[in-house]
C-alpha cells in the first residue's frame, strides 16, 4: 500500500527519546507490566490512546487566544453551541469537562436501578456509568463483531433480533435507553451503517425508547459510510453526521477524539427534557451550564476542531493511516482484527499468543512485550478491560482478546507506522518465547488502568 500523504505541514516539533533496551526492561517491571503506568518520557511512540493526544491546528491554537474566561456567559461557548449546530444539528449543548463527565449527566438521568442499557458493544467507563446508578449493559451488536476474521463492512451495526428479545425477556419498562457507539472501540473501532441507525430509530419509535449515542468518532464514522455504503460516495460529510444525529435522541462527546482536542467534551440533544435535566446536574459536578468544566479558550477549539474533523481530505488522510500499518502487519501475517477500523489497530492477542492460558492475560501480556522490544506504547483490550461479573465476581473473558494500537491524530509520521509494524512482526517472529503475567493488583473499578502484574515462568 502506498503511504497516504499529509494533508497538512509541521510547524512545530517536540523531540522524542528512545530509551535504551535495559531502561525498557526495568521500566515496564517498575510499571508492573501495565502501560498506563509507564512514565511518558519513557515512551518513544505513544499508542496508547487517541483521546486527548491530537496536535492541534494553527487555527485551534489561534482560536485559544480569544478564550472568554468570563465564568457565566462565556462567547465561546455560544462559539461552540454555533458549531454543534452546523455541524450536528442538535438545538441544546450542555458542557462538560471530558467524554466521562457527559455519560455521567445523561446516564444518571437515564438510568434508574435494575435497568438494562442494550449497546453494540460495551465500553469500559460507559458500562461502569450504567452500573453506578443500579443498571446493566447488554450486549446487542451483530455477531460477526466477534469475529476478528469477519470482513462485514459494518461490524458495528446493532442486531434487530437481539434488541426484539430484550423487549421480550425485560419488558420496554426496564430498558432505560439504546446506546449506540460510533467506531466501536472493542469491536476494534468498527462503524455502524446509516441503514441501521435509520431501522434501529423505527425499533426505538414502536417502543417509545430513546436513543443515545456514544458519538466521540462519529467523524471517523461518516467517512466510512462515505467509503462502503451505498448512495452516500459523495455526500459531504456534515450531510452525513446531520442525517446520523437525526436518528438520535441526543448524544455524549468526548472532545478528545474527533474534535482534535486536548481536553473537553459535551452532551447535545434536541429534547428539552434532557437538557433541562443535564444542565441542571452540571452545575453540581461540573461547572456552570455555560463553562462545564473547560475553560474558554478550551471551548473555542473545541468548537473550531469539531469543524475540521469533517474535512473529507483529513479524514481519508487519517484512516488510510491506520489502514497502512494494518497493511503492513497483514502482509506478515501478523493477526489483527479485520477490516481495519477507524482509529487503530487491533492485535488479535490470543492467535498471536496462542501458548497463554487466558488466565495469563495475553493482550496484557502483548502489549508489555511491544513496548519491551520498541518502547512503543499499546494498551490491551481484553480481559483485564472487560473485569469481573458483577453478580458472580468471576473473571469474563470476552471472545475478543486485543491489543489496540492508537493513532494519534496528526501527531505521528509513517515512518513511525513502520518502525511500530517493524517491532510487531519482530515479536511475532519469536512469539513462543514471550511469558505470561499474573495480577499481582486489582483497583475496585476500572482496572485496566491501574492493575498491576507480575511476569510467569514460560
Amino acid at each position: 500500500m502506498q503511504p497516504p500523504a499529509e494533508p497538512f505541514k509541521i510547524k512545530v516539533v517536540e523531540p522524542v527519546n528512545l530509551p535504551s533496551e535495559e531502561r525498557r526492561k526495568e521500566a515496564i517491571r517498575e510499571a508492573g507490566f501495565n502501560t498506563f503506568l509507564l512514565l511518558s518520557e519513557d515512551v518513544y511512540i505513544d499508542l496508547l490512546t487517541d483521546s486527548g493526544t491530537a496536535a492541534m491546528s494553527d487555527n485551534q491554537w489561534a482560536g485559544m487566544m480569544i478564550g472568554d474566561e468570563a465564568y457565566a456567559g462565556s462567547k465561546n461557548f455560544y462559539n461552540l453551541e454555533k458549531a454543534v449546530l452546523d455541524v450536528l444539528g442538535y438545538k441544546y449543548v450542555v458542557p462538560t469537562h471530558q467524554g466521562r463527565g457527559a455519560e455521567h449527566l445523561m446516564f444518571q438521568h437515564l438510568v434508574k436501578p435494575n435497568q438494562i442499557v442494550p449497546r453494540n458493544m460495551y465500553f469500559t467507563t460507559s458500562k461502569l456509568h450504567v452500573e453506578i446508578p443500579g443498571g446493566k449493559m447488554v450486549d446487542a451488536i451483530i455477531d460477526e463483531a466477534h469475529d476478528p476474521e469477519n470482513l462485514h463492512p459494518f461490524k458495528g451495526d446493532m442486531d434487530l433480533n437481539k434488541m426484539q428479545k430484550y423487549v421480550d425477556d425485560y419488558g420496554v419498562e426496564k430498558i432505560a435507553f439504546v446506546s449506540v457507539e460510533m467506531n466501536v472501540n472493542m469491536a476494534g473501532g468498527q462503524p455502524v451503517s446509516m441503514d441501521n441507525l435509520r431501522k434501529l430509530r423505527e425499533f426505538c419509535n414502536d417502543y417509545k425508547l430513546k436513543m443515545i449515542y456514544d458519538a466521540t468518532r462519529s467523524s471517523e464514522n461518516a467517512y466510512f459510510i462515505r467509503e462502503r455504503e451505498t448512495g452516500y460516495e459523495d455526500t459531504p460529510i456534515i450531510e452525513i453526521l446531520r442525517e446520523m444525529m437525526s436518528y438520535s435522541d441526543g448524544s455524549v462527546y468526548s472532545s478528545k477524539k474527533d474534535c482534535l482536542v486536548n481536553i473537553g467534551g459535551f452532551l447535545a440533544t434536541n429534547d428539552k427534557e434532557i437538557f433541562e435535566a443535564t444542565r441542571n446536574m452540571v452545575v453540581i459536578y461540573e461547572g456552570l451550564h455555560t463553562y462545564g468544566g473547560m475553560a474558554g479558550r478550551d471551548m473555542e477549539a473545541v468548537a473550531r476542531g469539531l469543524r475540521e474533523g469533517t474535512q473529507y481530505e483529513y479524514l481519508k488522510y487519517r484512516v488510510n493511516q491506520v489502514r497502512y500499518l494494518g497493511e503492513m502487519l497483514m502482509e506478515a501475517n501478523v493477526p489483527i482484527v479485520k477490516p481495519t477500523g477507524g482509529h487503530a489497530i487491533f492485535l488479535n492477542a490470543l492467535k498471536f499468543l496462542p501458548h497463554l492460558e487466558r488466565e495469563q492475560w495475553p493482550a496484557q501480556t502483548l502489549a508489555g512485550a511491544i513496548y519491551e522490544d520498541s518502547a512503543v506504547r499499546a494498551m490491551e483490550r481484553g480481559a483485564v478491560s472487560k473485569g469481573r461479573d458483577k453478580e458472580t465476581g468471576e473473571n469474563v473473558f470476552p471472545a475478543l482478546e486485543l491489543v489496540r494500537l492508537t493513532i494519534p491524530r496528526r501527531v505521528y509520521t509513517n515512518t513511525h507506522m513502520e518502525y511500530t509494524a517493524s517491532s510487531i512482526i519482530n515479536l511475532y517472529e519469536k512469539r513462543n518465547t514471550i511469558p505470561g503475567l499474573k495480577m499481582v493488583y486489582e483497583p475496585k473499578y476500572l482496572r485496566f488502568f491501574q492493575a498491576k502484574f507480575e511476569q510467569m515462568p514460560l
